[in-house]
């Protein structure tokens, strides 16, 4: 047999010379048939083919969905900054004291017992972080509240920003956290309320990205990495990097967003109860509800329980004393909350309340909003929840950050997928809609915060002629709002207190205790107290009888707000030392004018054997 000639390799061309008979000429093909070599005796073969790689994976937008923009986080950051100012100012310059449910809490958070309290601890020991940290002034307790607002705003036009908001709507969303007076009064007091309405929100966000993955696909989050070469490559690993990998995508889930929301929200108050039961309806009726068939929704139930056991658990070693404190609620305040009055509250959010509507009609209806549906259910269903319940109204204020981005963001794209709004249209209507609540909000300034005198702020709420604003929760009319009312008299009740506490002979004062009438009375003189020499407060009423009696023996006891008739019949000798009354008497609530003194002189029984009997129910 001949010899085979080489193949020649010429511009991805393979030159081959056709098998030779030995005994004959070189085979042909046939003419014209496919792949005939154009040279006698020689067949040209294709190259061979190197397999293309794969495509990258592109990003492929919903047909419907508005252009994504970018997150205006300067001019964010410049609102959250502006907020945490403002509040501080208006701490340096306010007349008012501390709130009488601040007392509270700051006391709480001397007594402080992590897993064994009858309120969710987060506000606890946020208090006393506080006082370890920046010491006990106004301006350095009420920054927890005030940073929570700034953190408000900034969520606000996170969430614009998620529902596709280009700057106008993002900067229109925050703005309208910051202006409102429901978010600037619950910013300014410390309280758990501001952090309840940050969890919640935090919540919503989350809902909103649970949306985007399921609407968009898994590359509108951090997970379209393991679709690319290199995500395949790091999949195959083993060990370690494998672990680090399914952190790195468990944390960018949208699942742990909820979880420390929800974790973080039973840690501060139960009423995120609500959003729990709105959003678990939501992701039944929801686009979302095949979620539920994967294990990810219920391992962050257990991941928000784990965080939120030291409510539970304290709970269960109390008797559950959240039932009592309901019941209380409902037959002293909740019993003058009926329908219209829940609604006719949502009133005093003023025009932010059309945005919040309009908000809530596009997370229902709008095509560009359909990745939120699921957080807008959520939100429809809570605000039911708590209509069902006669809730106050200011618990429905979480529901409103996100409602008012949809709303933002609805002025620009409109509410169907077929009307497209002009640029300059969108934003004039986005300018004017600021121009309103900013003017809302300017004109309520002095009654959202405690900036004015007492009675500059009676002259500007009866201008205002807003009832609702100054009745208190217990349908009394007052002059101011009643949180201002609710700041007034401390200091000046405690002077009276130790004024009388110091008339006391010495052999007197060192078995003394002091008893307070209510929670107010027992939080004022606990923090003022020590400035003018009263000892460790005691009181039967609220989280005060977990305290318990105190280590002093309690003979005499000064009592400070309690009635002549409960003390009749309870000590040997009832010595009256007059009633507490001052320059500020007449803007406070009606328990807090004239609060009487008495000295009982040999309780009887001694105060240890008569505490168990005075437990709250």
């Amino acid at each position: 047999m001949a010899p085979r000639a080489p193949a020649v390799h010429f511009a991805g061309v393979t030159v081959r010379p056709l098998p030779s008979d030995a005994n004959g000429p070189p085979a042909r093909l046939p003419s014209g048939a496919p792949g005939s070599p154009a040279v006698p005796g020689v067949a040209i073969l294709p190259a061979p083919r190197r397999r293309a790689p794969p495509p990258r994976p592109r990003r492929v937008e919903a047909p419907d969905a508005p252009a994504a923009s970018g997150l205006a986080l300067r001019p964010l950051l410049a609102l959250a900054a502006l907020v945490v100012g403002l509040h501080v100012a208006v701490n340096m310059v306010s007349v008012y004291a501390l709130h009488r449910d601040e007392l509270l809490y700051l006391a709480m958070g001397r007594h402080l017992r992590f897993w064994r309290m009858d309120f969710p601890p987060a506000i606890a020991v946020l208090a006393e972080t506080t006082r370890a940290l920046l010491g006990d002034t106004d301006v350095a307790i009420r920054l927890g509240p005030a940073v929570a607002h700034a953190l408000l705003v900034l969520l606000a036009g996170a969430l614009a920003h998620r529902l596709h908001g280009a700057r106008g709507a993002q900067l229109l969303a925050a703005g309208t956290v910051c202006a409102t007076p429901l978010f600037l009064r619950a910013g300014h007091l410390f309280q758990p309320v501001v952090l309840d309405q940050l969890w919640w929100t935090m919540a919503l966000l989350g809902l909103v990205h649970l949306g985007r993955e399921t609407t968009f696909g898994a590359h509108a989050t951090a997970e379209d990495s393991w679709s690319t070469p290199e995500g395949r490559r790091r999949r195959t690993l083993r060990g370690r990097a494998r672990v680090l990998a399914w952190l790195s995508r468990a944390v960018s889930s949208p699942w742990l967003l909820l979880a420390l929301a929800g974790g973080l929200g039973l840690l501060t108050k139960f009423s995120i109860a609500f959003l729990a039961a709105g959003a678990a309806a939501a992701l039944v009726i929801g686009p979302q509800r095949r979620a539920l068939l994967t294990a990810r929704p219920w391992l962050a139930a257990l991941v928000a329980l784990a965080i939120g056991a030291p409510s539970l658990v304290g709970q269960a070693a109390l008797g559950w004393p959240v039932l009592g404190q309901m019941r209380e609620l409902r037959s002293t305040q909740l019993v003058h909350v009926g329908v219209a009055e829940f609604l006719g509250g949502q009133l005093l959010l003023g025009p932010a309340l059309l945005l919040a509507l309009l908000g809530a009609v596009a997370l229902l209806g709008a095509r560009w909003a359909r990745h939120g549906r699921t957080a807008g259910i959520a939100c429809v269903a809570a605000f039911l929840l708590l209509l069902a319940a006669r809730g106050k109204a200011y618990y429905a204020g979480p529901i409103y950050p996100l409602l008012f981005a949809a709303g933002a963001v609805a002025l620009q794209q409109g509410l169907g997928g077929r009307l497209r709004l002009s640029r300059s249209g969108a934003r004039r209507r986005q300018l004017g809609a600021a121009a309103l609540i900013g003017a809302y909000g300017a004109v309520t300034l002095p009654v959202a915060l405690p900036m004015l005198p007492p009675d500059v702020t009676a002259r500007w709420a009866a201008a205002l002629g807003v009832d609702a604003a100054t009745r208190t929760n217990t349908g009394e009319a007052l002059a101011l709002p009643q949180d201002f009312a609710d700041m007034l008299g401390w200091p000046q009740m405690t002077r009276a207190v130790g004024d009388a506490f110091a008339a006391l002979p010495d052999s007197a004062r060192a078995d003394a205790a002091v008893l307070a009438g209510n929670y107010g009375q027992a939080g004022a003189l606990e923090f003022y107290g020590p400035r003018v020499g009263i000892p460790d407060v005691i009181s039967p009423a609220g989280s005060y009888w977990f305290f318990g009696p105190g280590d002093r023996v309690g003979d005499p006891l000064l009592t400070v707000g309690v009635p002549e008739a409960a003390l009749r019949g309870r000590c040997t000798r009832l010595v009256p030392l007059g009633v507490v009354r001052h320059d500020e008497t007449r803007w406070l609530v009606p328990e807090e004018r004239d609060v009487p003194l008495f000295l009982c002189e040999q309780p009887v029984p001694d105060l240890r054997a008569q505490w168990g009997g005075l437990r709250p129910q």
